[in-house]
């Protein structure tokens, strides 16, 4: 499933992994000393992260960063690495002839992290008493809701070791979605610890879940399925996670994992203070950025660390349009006349030849980035490339230029553009003020598109806005022109985007639905492209046979960047520093650099 970020989140994702998120890789400062002093007890990582977590409830909060890659795991999980999905609670699983019946068998003798033995029976609650509970508001159930009648697959338990899902039609994401990836995926809860919140009520009638497992709970209370529980936790100062030695993992040898007795954050929210602390010695990893890239590869050999590249980091980037035509209480959501120009194929293709992305990308990224051209991340196998027909806009402001003209705009003598009836083309383009309003590289992006676009005859007005307000502007009341956003969450599965494609979605942003309690809109059309890339989602997600699937979801991206809702800028490569005490380190933009933690050791230095 896919979330939006905009331009200060797109910055903090990166040097995270989209907020994150994304990518594993947590950052903070901490005391050098004290780091030193603590790793001569025990084995230990020490990272940073910019802010606290939201809550300790896993159902209830996926905001990066979070306690739960390291807490919690599903049915399956996916390989850093490889890609391929492996097994992790279940040791193996079956899909039936039609497509419709998925049974897992779990391991022999899984317990939780406080010893009580973990069966199918924490399955079929995790699915049906909190997935499926309409009491409980989480975003786990939009990840397996299936088909046009969204419907969801009906959860039986076989036996203590064998949990049937039954699809109401063929739905070839599902694997995907029980890997326990919080930002996509479903990872299992403990029945015997939460069955009774979720089955009384508070005061106001609702489950007492709501209010279970926050963040004021005793660490030592939640009780988890992955390699870690939780020690202890400090607000804005720092929270301790502890070996969990009831984790099921084991090496060759027969020697339990994770190697890793404690693995700690600190939190801190300045990045330079994070980049002191790592390279004082008081933390093991860093974000290698844009801007400190050239500092620490200088430092690679003195300071004990190695720079891991990963590739493209997954992820969205983009500029879009309100291309909405409706209207609210009588008053249109977009000016008539700039609702005329934006639903303009030609209009929208003219931007994007218009914008010099590879500048951006030498300028603000010094090179360490790629161009995005697809709403696919190009490190997965469902990626389209550009030499495989994908359309791709690079910049030729001679081309957009003919294009309006094509339209019927047309330029005075000052380079100027206008539409057919006379109006002078100019339009507002949204952007938050926190992290990308007169600074750094958010400001020098949008002030860029501005400048390129003022070059084809385009007047854009930026307007710099909280982030509460931006979101609200393009979720509930509708009432904006353009804005240069992003989405996270997602990866290797195209359908983890079904949220943002299906017509009725919740971030289907450049088009939006009135979602349930929001006014209704009058006059909303849906273009004949918007339904084929809805349709092509359905086709996708039924579809088993992999070199099917993959054409539907070429079809979708080559449909995708010929209309182009979103005009797509550039990636960062994945990049962090990480010492070489650290042993093991597989790092990839996928997994970030601590997904295969159960098998990391540290290497004493002295």
């Amino acid at each position: 499933m896919k979330y939006p970020i905009t331009l200060s989140q797109f910055w903090r994702k990166w040097l995270a992994g989209i907020l994150a998120v994304v990518m594993a890789i947590a950052l903070s400062g901490c005391n050098p000393a004290e780091m030193r002093t603590q790793a001569a007890d025990v084995p230990q990582i020490v990272v940073s992260v910019s802010t606290d977590p939201d809550t300790f409830n896993y159902a209830l909060g996926h905001q990066t960063p979070n306690i739960f890659n390291m807490t919690f795991r599903g049915l399956t999980t996916v390989n850093g690495i490889t890609k391929e999905l492996e097994p992790e609670l279940a040791e193996s699983w079956q899909i039936s002839e039609d497509k419709l019946h998925f049974i897992f068998t779990l391991r022999k003798g899984l317990k939780w992290s406080d010893g009580h033995p973990l069966t199918a029976d924490d399955v079929v609650f995790t699915y049906n008493d909190i997935v499926l509970n309409k009491a409980i508001p989480t975003d786990l159930r939009d990840y397996i809701q299936i088909g046009t009648k969204k419907a969801y697959p009906k959860v039986v338990k076989l036996d203590d070791r064998r949990v049937e899902f039954i699809m109401p039609e063929p739905f070839s994401p599902f694997l995907a979605t029980t890997t326990g990836d919080p930002t996509s995926a479903i990872a299992i809860l403990p029945k015997h610890a939460l069955e009774k919140a979720v089955k009384t009520k508070d005061a106001k009638g609702n489950p007492r879940f709501l209010s279970t497992w926050g963040t004021d709970t005793d660490p030592t209370k939640i009780v988890t399925n992955g390699p870690f529980t939780l020690e202890s936790y400090v607000p804005a100062q720092r929270l301790v996670y502890r070996r969990n030695p009831h984790y099921w993992r084991k090496d060759a040898q027969g020697n339990s994992q994770p190697y890793i007795e404690k693995y700690i954050w600190r939190i801190v929210e300045n990045p330079e203070t994070t980049l002191v602390q790592f390279r004082s010695g008081g933390l093991d990893i860093a974000s290698a950025s844009a801007d400190n890239f050239s500092l620490l590869k200088r430092e690679e050999e003195r300071g004990k660390f190695k720079i891991y590249n990963g590739g493209p980091a997954f992820g969205t980037f983009f500029m879009t349009f309100n291309l909405n035509k409706g209207s609210r209480n009588g008053k249109p959501l977009v000016n008539p006349i700039k609702s005329r120009w934006f639903n303009t194929l030609e209009f929208r293709q003219a931007v994007a030849y218009g914008i010099d992305r590879q500048t951006m990308i030498n300028n603000f990224l010094r090179g360490l980035g790629e161009l995005q051209n697809s709403p696919i991340d190009t490190q997965s196998s469902y990626f389209l490339p550009p030499e495989k027909g994908l359309k791709v806009y690079n910049y030729n402001p001679a081309k957009a230029k003919k294009l309006l003209q094509k339209a019927g705009f047309k330029y005075n003598n000052k380079n100027q553009l206008f539409d057919a009836q006379g109006n002078r083309v100019r339009f507002t383009l949204m952007v938050p003020a926190a992290g990308g309003g007169n600074s750094g590289r958010g400001a020098r992006t949008v002030a860029q598109i501005q400048r390129d676009l003022s070059k084809i005859g385009m007047q854009v007005d930026l307007q710099f806005l909280d982030f509460g307000t931006l979101i609200d502007r393009t979720s509930n009341s509708l009432e904006w022109e353009c804005y240069v956003g992003g989405f996270i969450g997602g990866g290797i599965e195209p359908n983890d985007g079904a949220n943002v494609w299906q017509t009725a979605g919740g971030l289907h942003n450049f088009n939006q639905a009135p979602q349930p309690g929001q006014a209704p809109i009058q006059g909303r059309e849906i273009a004949d492209w918007e339904q084929k890339i809805e349709d092509l989602f359905i086709k996708g997600a039924q579809e088993f046979d992999e070199a099917k699937r993959k054409e539907i979801y070429n079809e979708f991206q080559r449909t995708a960047q010929e209309y182009l809702p979103y005009i797509h800028l550039y990636n960062p490569l994945s990049l962090a520093a990480i010492r070489d005490r650290i042993e093991g380190t597989k790092f990839s933009a996928l997994g970030g650099a601590f997904w295969n933690i159960y098998e990391l050791k540290v290497k004493n230095e002295g």
